[in-house]
């Protein structure tokens, strides 16, 4: 079986979870690795055989979308033309990661494709949503990167085609210990609204891994660290609490670590708006802003917060043989 593993490159979650599935899936066939972003600051470490700008998503430094940004670096008709050209007939099956270029070319000349990810999950009416209606949100977890079948990852098994997370080996097999510093991993905020923002809160040392940072510094109680992922997975292994944004990967990490979590969303992403959503029902506190409020919120987090109890069992063998032997197509939900 000739498999296209294609990765979105916007964010760091994508691109870790890939380094724990392809191994898996090569039991099964040849695989390709299609990396398509450009908005991630952790090596995949295996031979890539497609690259592309792809479509990434740009933030700026206050915890937003800058979707200014984002329109401008669209390049929708090269992208258009990628679709096109991209040699998708070459495979019996595309094993889609909220890919945008790989799964339209699937689509159009029907090659096998699977949703696969925590997005795919999304695609479910049972994971939570936060309150609300957002059509144009929901119109985009099901038209960015469409498919015929899906296997979801979530914070819990809200359906019968959704896993629980996939904890990477590094993760299962850390040292985990317990120090006195808090991780922090909020690449949406610039480094200089963090530092004013977390300063306020004293007597506690504040990790700041920043994708803007080229070397380490301090300012007070707050230490600047480049972003890395050999050193920010050993400080998260190590910390009293991580404060990130509400992905996935890696607060599923931090709990699956016995770690307490708080999560700020990034603004107008509908994703974290949803992963908050499922976050505040095991537990994690949630801010919606870094104002005065959201500081109060981390402040009370640190000294009264606490860890919820997760079981994440290692499922990836039997999710990717669940993967690549249920032809069923999953049927897309209705936006209605």
């Amino acid at each position: 079986m000739k498999i296209l593993y294609a990765i979105q490159g916007t964010g760091n979650g994508h691109v870790s979870r890939a380094r724990e599935i392809i191994p898996h899936l090569r039991m099964w066939g040849d695989v390709d690795i299609f990396l398509s972003g450009q908005n991630t600051n952790v090596e995949l470490g295996l031979p890539i055989k497609y690259k592309s700008k792809g479509v990434s998503f740009y933030y700026n430094n206050s915890g937003s979308i800058d979707y200014l940004k984002t329109i401008k670096k669209l390049h929708l008709l090269q992208t258009c033309k990628e679709v096109r050209d991209f040699p998708i007939k070459d495979y019996d099956l595309v094993v889609n990661d909220f890919e945008f270029i790989s799964s339209w070319a699937a689509w159009y000349r029907n090659v096998p494709s699977i949703a696969f990810g925590h997005q795919a999950a999304l695609l479910s009416r049972q994971a939570p949503r936060p309150k609300g209606i957002n059509l144009l949100g929901e119109i985009i977890l099901k038209k960015y990167a469409p498919s015929s079948n899906a296997i979801g990852l979530h914070f819990e098994e809200y359906d019968d085609f959704i896993f629980k997370p996939v904890i990477r080996k590094e993760i299962r097999n850390i040292d985990v210990k317990k120090k006195n510093h808090y991780t922090v991993y909020l690449p949406a905020f610039g480094d200089r609204y963090l530092i004013d923002a977390l300063k306020q809160i004293q007597q506690i040392e504040w990790h700041i891994y920043s994708k803007y940072a080229k070397v380490k510094y301090a300012e007070g109680n707050v230490k600047i660290f480049p972003a890395d992922n050999q050193t920010f997975v050993k400080s998260m292994a190590e910390c009293s609490g991580l404060l990130t944004n509400a992905g996935f990967e890696s607060p599923a990490e931090a709990l699956f670590l016995g770690k307490k979590v708080f999560v700020i969303p990034i603004h107008r992403q509908f994703e974290q708006e949803c992963n908050a959503a499922a976050l505040k029902k095991i537990g994690v506190p949630v801010a919606y802003k870094l104002d005065n409020n959201g500081i109060e919120k981390i402040r009370n987090w640190v000294s009264q917060g606490f860890a919820p109890k997760v079981f994440y069992p290692d499922i990836t063998e039997k999710m990717i043989e669940r993967m690549l032997t249920n032809n069923e197509p999953y049927l897309m939900p209705s936006l209605i």
